[in-house]
């Protein structure tokens, strides 16, 4: 096992040049070719099958996102849906990624036929791939201006029969496929024995996450990223997240049974406590080539750098973070102290913790606002949601990485400039 991430990492691996020097042309150089952020919003994050949206369908999540999201954009936009050419939305668990309720969730928001849609499952990055695929056009001058989206409802979809898909039976004689169909919750253990990241650890990480959280909570930290939505079954106003525990401590936590592993004898260290949380919600960003924004009158958030994707063994996909987030910076020559905030998918505390460890990241600059664990993690939201909070973390003139694994081995990220 080692051995195979060492080959990984070799690959990778940055040259051992001075990024100084490349740090100051990025932060300094602006082309109107440049993909820009123009608006990155969210809603709330709600409790999985007890939460606010716990009764919505991702269409409806959807449009009622979209209806908000558009009347915060500047009446040049606003009144000319048709200059955002293509929207990509992120899904993991809807039949075909939802591209049939979520192309008709946009023509009710608003947007003309000519918009075109693209639905797109890239399991727990899909939000984020969401918006390297609107970013991708942009550059390749397919459009101008693109809107990538990400929604899930974990209420709705998690319990369909195989929700993440099966194996043909002909292949489960192969060793490698058949590891695809490895519960994620057993990877994460798979990384806490062979890595040495005990329960107490674990527990102490996911208690932070919680305190992180409810502190932002609490100084209104994300209230510019959220956008209130209304229940239509309740009529309530939902704007705060619903999973940060308050009062979550170590000793707390170290009272919750094992989810994955129930021989006590195996000691097993996953709790639901130390665990993203199954939640929903739907998040977006709008992206544009700098010249057209100018144009415009377009306000402009950041500057999208770059995004990388690589594979990691499935039986231990908690990994990816700490194999990609590398391979991004190598190609933009840039080290990990260059780096001012980390946005990391908290999917489970031990992988989460072998990223920073074996990345040396500062621990305060990782999830300052906490992470999935306290936050929640609707599947193919997320990584939109990251950008959307990210963009709040940063200062003008930082760099931000959003980054997650990915079920079945991979891992994603993405550099972001504020501005």
């Amino acid at each position: 096992m080692s051995q195979r991430l060492q080959d990984i990492k070799n690959h990778i691996a940055p040259d051992s040049v001075s990024t100084t020097q490349n740090l100051k042309i990025i932060k300094e150089s602006k082309n109107p070719d440049d993909i820009v952020i123009i608006a990155a919003n969210r809603s709330a994050i709600t409790k999985g099958f007890k939460g606010g949206f716990n009764d919505i369908n991702t269409d409806y999540l959807l449009v009622s996102f979209l209806k908000e999201f558009i009347e915060i954009w500047p009446k040049s936009l606003q009144e000319n849906l048709a200059l955002v050419e293509d929207i990509t939305c992120g899904n993991v668990l809807n039949v075909g990624a939802g591209a049939t309720e979520h192309r008709a969730a946009m023509l009710a928001a608003g947007f003309p036929y000519q918009t075109s849609f693209n639905a797109i499952n890239r399991q727990c990055s899909s939000g984020l791939t969401a918006v390297n695929d609107i970013a991708n056009k942009i550059s390749s001058g397919q459009i101008d201006i693109g809107l990538a989206l990400g929604v899930e409802s974990m209420s709705k979809n998690y319990k369909n029969i195989n929700p993440l898909g099966s194996i043909s039976e002909e292949l489960l004689n192969d060793k490698n496929a058949k590891k695809c169909l490895i519960p994620m919750g057993l990877t994460n253990e798979l990384i806490a024995k062979n890595f040495n990241i005990n329960r107490n650890q674990q527990d102490s990480f996911a208690s932070k996450s919680n305190q992180k959280a409810i502190e932002a909570i609490k100084q209104g930290l994300f209230k510019d990223e959220i956008l209130p939505l209304k229940s239509p079954s309740s009529g309530k106003i939902i704007d705060t997240d619903e999973g940060p525990r308050e009062n979550v401590s170590v000793d707390s936590l170290s009272k919750l049974n094992p989810a994955f592993i129930k021989d006590p004898k195996k000691n097993g260290t996953t709790t639901a406590g130390n665990s993203s949380q199954i939640s929903d919600g739907v998040a977006g960003v709008l992206l544009a080539r700098r010249s057209v924004a100018e144009s415009l009158g377009l306000p402009i958030m950041a500057r999208y750098l770059a995004f990388q994707v690589i594979g990691v063994p499935p039986e231990i996909m908690g990994v990816g973070p700490a194999f990609v987030i590398p391979k991004l910076l190598s190609k933009l020559q840039l080290s990990i102290n260059d780096i001012d905030i980390f946005e990391i998918n908290e999917a489970f505390a031990a992988q989460c913790l072998y990223c920073a460890n074996i990345l040396k990241i500062d621990q305060e600059k990782i999830n300052p606002r906490g992470g999935a664990i306290a936050l929640g993690h609707p599947l193919g939201c997320t990584g939109a949601r990251q950008v959307a909070t990210i963009m709040r973390e940063l200062q003008t003139g930082q760099i931000g990485i959003v980054s997650m694994c990915i079920g079945t081995g991979m891992g994603a990220a993405a550099a972001f400039l504020k501005e």
